[in-house]
C-alpha cells in the first residue's frame, strides 16, 4: 500500500518552508526551530545554544523539560489518556483543592487555554446576575490596553483595537477605560455592570502594573454596584511575582480569576476559579470543554505545584526578578537616552526604550543567543522560567548593555 510517510527527518529548512506551504499564517515566525530544551535554556536545529527569557511567552514556568513533570506525563500518558468529563476521575479534584487552597478561591473549572478561562469567567457574571433576577445587568467594564484572548467574547473584552478590527461586529455589552483613571471607571460601572474585568499587570501592553490603591478602588465600586471583580492572571499568576497570585500581593480578592500559560508547563490547560456565588453559578449543562482537565494536563499541573514549592520558585522569582529590574535599570543610568523606563513584579519585567528599537535589540539578543520578546517598537518583555538565576541575568543584562548604545 503506498504512504505519503517522509521516510527521514526532513531538515529545518524544508521543514520551515512546509510550515509555510501548510500551516495557516497566523504566526510571524523567528527563522529558527528549536529542538530541545533544559531548565532555562534551549537548543535550535543547528545546536546552537540560548538563555530563554521568554518561556514560551510565561509558559514554561518551572523550566524546560523538568524531569519531574516529564515523569509525570509518561506515567499518565501510559495508564489513561481520556474518559471525558462524564465521569470522575482522581486528578482533578486533587489540583481543584491544590489550587483552591494557594489562591483563595472556592472552585476551579477547567479549560484548555487562557482565552478559554475567562469565556468561563464572562459566563459565570452574565449568568450570576440573571440568577439575581437583574436581567438588565449584561455590561462588561474592561480596560484599554488589556488582553484577554482571542476568542469573540475575549477579543472583545481586549481593549485593543489593532486586535479587534478584522472581526467585527462585536460582542455587544463592553465598556473600556483607563487604567488608573477614577473619574471614568466611576462612570462606567453602573446598576447594567455585570462584571468589571482587569489584569492586575497588563502583559502585552508592555508589563504595566495596575496601582494596588485602583484595584481596591474596583473591589469598593463592585461590592457597591453589585457587580463581580474578575482578575485575569493568565500571565502574571503562578508564581511569577513571586506570590502565587499577583493580586496576593495587593490584598485585594477577586470573585473570580483566571490562570493558564505556566499551570501545566506546555501542556494545554486554563482554570477559572470563583468564590462565594460566583462559585455556585454554572450547572450541568452551561458550560463545558471536551479536553477540560484532562489527565495528561492535571498530571503535569500537580507536579509544577511540587517543583514551585520543593525548589522555593516563587522566592526565586522575588529575589531574581528584583536583580533584574536593578540590573536593567542600572544600564539605563549608565547610557542615558536609552531607556525611557523599566518596570515589572518579580520575573514579569518589561524595558522600555526611549526610541523605536525594540524589534532590532530582540533581533541583537537572538544573534547572540538570548530570547526575549518584542512588544511593538519600544518595550522587551522579559517572563523567564522562575528557576533562572541571578547568572543567568548577568548573561542577559551584559549583552544588553553591548547592544543598546549601537541602537
Amino acid at each position: 500500500m503506498e504512504t505519503n510517510k517522509p521516510t527521514a527527518t526532513p531538515d529545518a529548512a524544508t521543514l520551515m518552508q512546509w510550515d509555510r506551504e501548510y500551516v495557516m499564517g497566523t504566526y510571524a515566525r523567528q527563522p529558527v526551530q528549536f529542538v530541545r530544551g533544559r531548565g532555562a535554556r534551549l537548543w535550535d536545529s543547528d545546536g546552537k545554544e540560548y538563555l530563554d527569557l521568554l518561556a514560551g511567552i510565561a509558559v514554561c514556568g518551572v523550566g524546560h523539560s523538568h524531569p519531574k513533570v516529564a515523569a509525570a506525563i509518561a506515567e499518565q500518558a501510559s495508564t489513561l489518556l481520556h474518559v471525558s468529563n462524564l465521569f470522575h476521575t482522581p486528578l482533578q479534584p486533587q489540583l481543584a483543592k491544590r489550587l483552591c487552597e494557594l489562591s483563595g478561591m472556592e472552585k476551579a473549572f477547567f479549560a484548555e487555554s487562557g482565552a478559554e478561562a475567562n469565556e468561563c469567567a464572562l459566563k459565570i457574571a452574565r449568568k450570576h446576575a440573571k440568577l439575581r433576577g437583574e436581567e438588565e445587568r449584561v455590561e462588561f467594564v474592561t480596560f484599554n490596553g488589556s488582553f484577554h484572548g482571542r476568542t469573540l467574547g475575549t477579543i472583545t473584552a481586549t481593549a485593543q483595537e489593532k486586535y479587534q478590527a478584522p472581526f467585527r461586529p462585536l460582542v455587544p455589552g463592553f465598556r473600556y477605560v483607563d487604567v488608573g483613571d477614577e473619574a471614568a471607571i466611576d462612570a462606567a460601572v453602573s446598576d447594567k455592570t455585570c462584571a468589571v474585568m482587569i489584569e492586575p499587570i497588563q502583559g502585552e501592553s508592555g508589563i504595566k502594573e495596575v496601582p494596588h490603591g485602583y484595584l481596591r478602588l474596583l473591589r469598593k465600586l463592585c461590592d457597591e454596584r453589585g457587580a463581580l471583580l474578575i482578575f485575569d492572571e493568565v500571565q502574571c499568576g503562578m508564581g511569577r511575582t513571586g506570590s502565587f497570585m499577583a493580586y496576593q500581593r495587593t490584598g485585594v480578592m477577586p470573585d473570580v480569576t483566571t490562570l493558564a500559560k505556566s499551570i501545566a508547563a506546555g501542556i494545554p490547560m486554563g482554570a477559572c476559579l470563583a468564590r462565594g456565588s460566583a462559585a455556585t453559578t454554572l450547572v450541568p449543562g452551561d458550560h463545558a470543554s471536551t479536553f477540560g482537565g484532562q489527565l495528561i494536563a492535571c498530571a503535569a499541573a500537580l507536579a509544577v505545584l511540587d517543583v514551585m514549592e520543593e525548589e522555593g520558585l516563587m522566592a526565586n522569582a522575588a529575589r531574581v526578578g528584583a536583580y533584574l529590574l536593578a540590573g536593567l535599570r542600572a544600564i539605563g543610568d549608565d547610557l542615558p537616552g536609552t531607556v525611557k523606563e523599566v518596570r515589572g513584579a518579580g520575573l514579569m519585567v518589561g524595558l522600555e526604550l526611549a526610541q523605536p528599537v525594540a524589534r532590532a535589540l530582540h533581533k541583537g539578543l537572538m544573534d547572540r543567543g538570548i530570547v526575549t520578546n518584542a512588544i511593538g517598537e519600544t518595550v522587551i518583555r522579559f517572563v523567564p522560567p522562575l528557576v533562572i538565576t541571578e547568572q543567568d541575568v548577568d548573561e542577559a543584562l551584559a549583552a544588553v548593555r553591548a547592544i543598546l548604545p549601537a541602537l
